[in-house]
């Protein structure tokens, strides 16, 4: 009996601790802006590839961001921000590529409580220069951030959150150079 009683104890507790290690399940998303647009006289002005440089540094952030292993990659639906995740998107498994999904940057706020109610781990988001310190700030529920100069293309913003439901979640962020 006394054997009985201790297994079911065990599966109970392993059930607990399970079901609170979901509840402070640890999110990482990673916000960049997209890599340098073509600025060309040929270029479109509203839709621009990225250029020589920017295709450089979309490959640079291979190595920047692998270590995380992101689960999703968003991205919004100009071809400057796809092109600066495809080579990531298309690198981080062998065996599968990550699907690139778009999402609506005027709807910023649904788009980071979707964030927030994620499954994944890891998301990766790309961006504008005033979309992607936005919803850094959306995300850390602070003002702390502001739109990128036009020649701005090498922050990060790597933000931690502590997912629980019975304490608000806990947020660190930090910016990196890449």
């Amino acid at each position: 009996m006394k054997v009985i009683f201790c297994l079911l104890s065990l599966i109970i507790i392993s059930f607990e601790g399970s079901s609170l290690f979901a509840q402070n399940r640890k999110l990482t998303v990673i916000l960049l802006r997209h890599a340098e647009k073509d600025t060309s006289s040929g270029a479109s002005k509203s839709d621009p590839e990225l250029m020589a440089e920017g295709r450089q540094r979309a490959e640079r952030l291979i190595e920047t961001v692998k270590k995380y292993k992101p689960d999703l990659i968003y991205s919004t639906r100009y071809r400057r921000t796809k092109a600066t995740v495809l080579p990531l998107a298309e690198t981080i498994d062998a065996s599968y590529r990550i699907p690139i999904r778009i999402y609506n940057f005027d709807k910023l706020e649904e788009f980071a409580e979707e964030i927030l109610q994620s499954k994944a781990r890891t998301i990766v988001v790309v961006g504008h220069n005033t979309t992607t310190p936005e919803m850094a700030n959306l995300l850390i529920k602070q003002k702390r951030y502001k739109a990128l100069d036009d020649a701005e293309y090498d922050k990060i913003w790597i933000v931690e959150i502590r997912r629980g439901k019975k304490k608000p979640n806990k947020t660190e962020e930090k910016v990196i150079n890449y």
